[in-house]
């Protein structure tokens, strides 16, 4: 079991304390008193957080709470989180916004992600060199999400002046060189480590095991939703399966989950009940990373307003088949897979286009015109950032449209997922990894 919940006033708290000490250097002011016996006012000039502008990436439980204090010492909010609906920032009397670079415009920034391959050095360099000079940038949710060779080079040129850093890269940090820096207010990975919070941890984590042991409902349990014996072995690869499409349609489509259904086909269907749990899992990993499980999904879900379906459909070609769409705020994303033999998983549709590849590896999803010379610019744009294709699957639809699945060896940054999405003939070209 876990309990991600009990901890979340302690990191808020934490977040506050760094959010503080960013504004006035008071653990320096602190040391050059107590350590040197310095009296010297006039070098600890700090500024107020009235008026200003902090931007808060990530609204979930912590980022939300974390912006509701600030607020009441009258900073304006502006928040980014693609995977909620804008209402929830709105009606808080805060902004939201699309647009990344309206966070680089805040005087103070705090992160508050999951730590998954769209945030792992959210910011980096370039975000810096957009930021106004003498910002102010917290970090108390994962190590990694500020690129911390661009963190320390910023800092000591003062384009930062200041840093809240509670994570870290690779921990312990007993060595690093973040610590060599003044401007800089570091803690060991203090998030949750109040008594209250133990407490909590402690009290939920027994009343869960409680629960467990008399058949009762547990949300944070760990374990599956039914016991394994209790479905056929051909069952098994479809359940997985479920969860992966689910999890790539989130990557491809990154808003906030309006609706999951799933669709079965064949003899796979007397169980697509059971695959809905899954199937959600896969939805809000992207968005939830840890804190999502099979079991305290479909509250998620109930409680983000997010519909759940599931539809058995007459065969269609296939012995057996599912397919799950999600629907955003923005569009909808169907994907459709099979298993081959045993246990041979293939995704063999993809938003009408039909395909035929493994769901296992790093992949340029790619709509397109369907235009001669297509090809040749994805090959140029991967080729010049030494991005190796191993494969290459396109399908075509009967209205002038092209779909691509590029399996790539590579990762692929935000800098080349730009370049393909500036070509002419692109529709849209996203990037996902499972």
């Amino acid at each position: 079991m876990n309990v991600p919940t009990a901890n979340t006033i302690a990191a808020v708290e934490l977040t506050m304390a760094h959010l503080l000490a960013s504004a006035r250097s008071l653990p320096q002011a602190h040391n050059h008193l107590k350590l040197e016996r310095i009296w010297k006012r006039e070098k600890w000039y700090g500024i107020e957080l009235f008026g200003k502008k902090l931007g808060v990436i990530g609204f979930g439980n912590i980022g939300s709470r974390v912006a509701a204090r600030a607020k009441a010492f009258e900073m304006d909010i502006v928040a980014y989180d693609p995977y909620i609906a804008p209402s929830k920032v709105t009606d808080l009397g805060m902004e939201y916004t699309e647009d990344f670079n309206r966070i680089l415009e805040c005087d103070f920034i705090t992160i508050h992600t999951p730590k998954n391959k769209e945030t792992i050095g959210i910011i980096g360099a370039d975000e810096i060199a957009k930021m106004k000079d003498g910002v102010r940038l917290i970090n108390v949710a994962r190590g990694g999400l500020y690129d911390e060779t661009a963190l320390i080079e910023g800092l000591k040129s003062g384009k930062i002046a200041y840093a809240g850093i509670d994570v870290f890269s690779y921990e312990p940090a007993t060595d690093h060189p973040l610590l060599e820096i003044e401007n800089v207010c570091v803690t060991p990975h203090l998030g949750a480590n109040t008594i209250e919070s133990q407490q909590k941890i402690a009290i939920q984590a027994a009343e869960q095991a409680i629960a467990a042991l008399r058949g009762t409902s547990y949300p944070n349990a760990l374990n599956l939703p039914f016991r394994p014996e209790e479905i056929p072995v051909f069952v098994t690869p479809y359940v997985e399966l479920i969860q992966k499409m689910a999890y790539m349609a989130a990557q491809i489509n990154k808003n906030p989950i309006t609706s999951v259904k799933l669709y079965a086909e064949g003899d796979v269907g007397k169980y697509i009940n059971s695959m809905l749990s899954f199937a959600l899992v896969g939805a809000f990993k992207e968005s939830l990373g840890e804190n999502i499980n099979y079991v305290n999904a479909p509250f998620i879900a109930k409680e983000r307003g997010v519909k759940t379906d599931v539809i058995v459909e007459p065969k269609s070609g296939y012995d057996n088949k599912v397919t799950v769409k999600i629907a955003t705020s923005k569009g909808l994303t169907s994907i459709s897979g099979t298993v081959f033999g045993e246990s041979e998983q293939r995704i063999v549709n993809i938003n009408g286009f039909k395909t035929d590849f493994k769901p296992k590896g790093k992949m340029i999803v790619f709509k397109n015109q369907d235009v001669p010379g297509v090809i040749k610019d994805i090959s140029s744009i991967l080729m010049e950032h030494n991005v190796n294709i191993a494969d290459f699957r396109l399908g075509r639809d009967e209205h002038g449209m092209a779909l691509a699945v590029i399996l790539v060896d590579e990762a692929i940054n935000r800098d080349i997922l730009a370049s393909l999405n500036a070509l002419p003939t692109c529709v849209w070209a996203e990037y996902a990894v499972l």
